[in-house]
């Protein structure tokens, strides 16, 4: 079994690997401190398995988990926590394997055994326990998982079955709701149109083309994106606070 380790912490990582190198099953094949990290591993090295650490900096476990479920063969997780009684709870009620630390030997040996892969539900019910909104988007493509920070997202348009996330270095589609993406981050963007949801952060101002339609303007982005007249108030009401 190809094993990657992940955890902001050095010590944790290294006395994890020590425990794994008992078993000659298991082949530790590299080690993250963040999940971002992990998610270019995932992609480098397609490991089977994947200790992921929860509490991280920049990127948490949960999010890294759902991220590597959009690889053609996602790896499977077991998630490394020092959570709270009542979290560990949900985690039992989901059938998510995981580790208590500090991770013990025969606890390690006995997840190694039982491990299954971990759902899109179960990932979605988990995340319910903090409430925390991504840090990133991500989208597959020719080279493997790319990520896009929410902070550098110019617009949201919905196009068919596919969204289109404008960033400040071009575009990537993912197969993603607006009205989700709407709802979660919900700090972020505002809807525009029924299908846009723009960065507030990136509006630039309010134009009305030659035919009296609105357009909202975005810095670094030289397309302007319709507003229709239900969304207009709000908008004005962004910009004034700009």
């Amino acid at each position: 079994m190809r094993l990657l380790i992940v955890d902001d912490e050095k010590l944790a990582r290294d006395r994890m690997a020590r425990m794994l190198d008992e078993s000659s099953d298991v082949e530790v094949v590299g080690q993250a401190a963040n999940g971002i990290q992990a998610l270019a591993l995932c992609n480098e090295l397609h490991p089977d398995l994947v200790l992921l650490d929860i509490r991280m900096p920049g990127m948490d476990g949960l999010e890294a988990a759902s991220h590597m479920m959009a690889f053609d063969e996602p790896p499977a997780i077991v998630f490394c926590t020092a959570y709270e009684e009542h979290a560990i709870e949900a985690f039992k009620v989901h059938a998510v394997g995981y580790l208590l630390k500090p991770v013990r030997r025969d606890d390690l040996k006995n997840i190694l055994v039982n491990v299954g892969r971990t759902n899109k539900a179960q990932l979605t019910a988990l995340a319910g326990v903090d409430g925390q909104s991504r840090s990133h988007l991500s989208a597959r493509t020719r080279r493997g998982i790319e990520l896009v920070a929410i902070d550098e997202i110019r617009f949201l348009q919905a196009d068919q079955k596919y969204v289109t996330v404008r960033h400040g270095e071009g575009e990537l589609l993912i197969d993603e709701t607006l009205r989700e993406l709407e709802q979660e981050f919900a700090l972020h963007f505002i809807r525009v149109h029924r299908n846009a949801l723009v960065a507030a952060k990136y509006i630039s101002g309010l134009d009305r083309d030659e035919e009296g339609r609105y357009e909202v303007r975005m810095q670094d982005v030289d397309k302007k994106i319709p507003v229709s007249r239900r969304h207009i108030a709000g908008v004005r009401k962004v910009i004034k606070k700009l």
